[in-house]
């Protein structure tokens, strides 16, 4: 049977990470707004697609939709003794080298099946100015094949946050914006496919643009 919400374990240690540290960071340091917060479905499977610009995203975007969001990690990060049942219980699942498509998709779907919140970055590597220039059809194919809705969010200023040839973090100003949920390709169709996962782009875009 599926689930509507995730482990407890999952959220006591969502939310443990994310009052001791994530939100500290994002509200003192990195000035952080958040806009739209309230449009996010607090319970049942859901897609959130966002732009990528830092490796500070996952923590920050999932700080900001106020639930754990599952994303995807090395696998060998889950060949370490102490790490790896931490970062399963805080949603992490593993990819092959080599096979990240069909793994990804196979390992997102388990996790939308057990109530998750599965995060996707649409251009599926940083860019330096957070845009979307060649999105993926990844999330929309996960989305058609289990009917989930997908979530827009727009990362504002997170390129700044690490700077090339720097070890810290700088106080870079951060906005997160959040847009309605989009509902799912009624089929595979990779024209509908395409469509759906442009409206997201489009979407995501019209929030980058309003910045600050």
């Amino acid at each position: 049977m599926a689930r509507d919400r995730e482990p407890f374990i999952s959220l006591a240690l969502y939310h443990l990470f994310k009052w001791s540290v994530v939100s500290p960071v994002l509200h003192g340091y990195l000035r952080g707004r958040i806009y739209g917060a309230k449009k996010v479905p607090r319970r049942g499977p859901l897609i959130v697609v966002a732009n990528h610009a830092s490796n500070f995203d996952p923590p920050l975007l999932s700080n900001c939709v106020g639930r754990p969001v599952s994303f995807m990690a090395k696998e060998s990060l889950f060949q370490v003794p102490v790490l790896a049942p931490a970062i399963r219980a805080y949603g992490a699942y593993p990819v092959k080298r080599g096979s990240a498509d069909r793994s990804a998709i196979r390992e997102a779907l388990r996790q939308l099946e057990n109530g998750w919140a599965v995060g996707i970055f649409l251009q599926g590597v940083r860019t330096p100015d957070g845009r979307i220039p060649e999105p993926k059809l990844g999330a929309a194919l996960i989305a058609a094949k289990v009917q989930v809705p997908l979530l827009p969010v727009s990362l504002w200023g997170t390129e700044k946050i690490l700077q090339k040839g720097s070890a810290l973090p700088r106080p870079a100003s951060v906005t997160v914006r959040i847009g309605e949920a989009i509902a799912p390709p009624l089929t595979k169709d990779k024209a509908e496919l395409q469509a759906i996962t442009q409206r997201c782009v489009d979407e995501i875009h019209a929030l980058h643009e309003l910045g600050r």
